[in-house]
């Protein structure tokens, strides 16, 4: 017991003082910022998801004593929150056997145990990117219009900071990037929460801490009415005001999901290619550096969802059913 609390007070310690380096204003600091729920997700999936939390709120109520209870509430929300629920799906599971009819002529089969699917829990890392980005914006203010004219003066001031010869042009500029903002910071979320848990996950695996076999990442499919809850989202960001801006960064986010279940089809669409990791690491190069081209993994995200193409890939390279005689 005292070990387990040790683990967890080290866990939070850690990702309290990632969180914290943000303050210094040095580029390492926005890494360990970024990094800051791997410590508790490990905690969760090695020692279980109590672990996680104890440190959490250990580290949440430190981070509120040193720098104020604005600290400490977005700790909770943005780190510790999403670490303990996280890891707590990724040891989720449910036994699908059953013993055996008759234990004395036969000993009882050894139960299967059916994990929390990835798909739901990359729907998960949407939902937490979607409360992180927004509940970031609304201390900007309560509405669009505040938040928008806030983001554009708090802009405004860093360019003219740069270069004080700013021009109208560069108004325009900032115009354009306000716009952007909400759904750019909602896959910087997406994307970090889901690489933390993917790094923890690989840690505790590699100490042998994991309690439940890796799963096959090929296989990731979001639950069909995730593309019913994009239509809805994208619906809603004509609609104006706080509604529209919400949509966007739920928008943003799904778009994002459907991009990783995208990569998990052409990791799947490539198996039979001789030059597989080829053109995998140049599909991942080309995305890293320039950026846009994931849009051609969410199109390939979303024309899975419809039309199934994995299911149809593996299909046609199962061997033919022997005759009958």
């Amino acid at each position: 017991m005292m070990a387990f609390g040790l683990i967890a007070l080290i866990a939070g310690a850690a990702s309290a003082l990632m969180f914290a380096s943000i303050i210094s204003g040095a580029l390492i600091s926005l890494v360990l910022f970024y990094l800051a729920p791997l410590p508790l997700m490990v905690a969760a999936i090695g020692w279980g998801p109590l672990c996680a939390s104890l440190g959490g709120i250990v580290a949440a109520i430190g981070l509120g004593a040193l720098f104020g209870l604005p600290y400490c509430i977005a700790f909770a929300v943005t780190v510790a929150l999403p670490a303990w629920w996280l890891g707590h799906l990724v040891l989720l599971g449910r036994q699908v056997g059953s013993l055996a009819p008759d234990a004395a002529a036969e000993p009882p089969a050894k139960p299967e145990i059916e994990w929390y699917p990835i798909g739901r829990i990359l729907l998960w890392i949407a939902g937490f990117a979607t409360l992180t980005t927004m509940a970031a914006l609304l201390t900007l203010g309560t509405d669009a219009e505040t938040i928008t004219g806030t983001l554009r003066r708090g802009l405004m001031r860093l360019l003219r900071a740069t270069d004080p010869q700013t021009s109208g042009e560069a108004s325009q500029f900032v115009d354009a990037l306000v716009r952007i903002v909400p759904a750019g910071a909602t896959i910087i979320a997406m994307m970090t929460l889901t690489l933390n848990l993917w790094l923890g996950a690989k840690v505790t695996a590699t100490s042998g801490r994991l309690r439940r076999p890796w799963p096959d990442l090929k296989t990731a499919e979001l639950p069909p009415m995730t593309l019913v809850a994009l239509c809805i989202a994208l619906a809603l960001c004509f609609t104006g005001g706080l509604p529209a801006t919400v949509a966007q960064i739920a928008t943003a986010a799904l778009m994002m999901a459907y991009a990783l279940t995208g990569f998990a089809v052409l990791h799947t669409l490539t198996l039979a290619l001789k030059s597989r990791t080829f053109w995998l690491g140049s599909t991942y190069a080309v995305v890293v550096v320039f950026g846009w081209p994931v849009i051609a993994m969410v199109i390939l995200g979303l024309a899975d969802a419809v039309f199934g193409f994995r299911e149809r890939f593996l299909r046609s390279r199962q061997p033919p059913p022997l005759p009958t005689p």
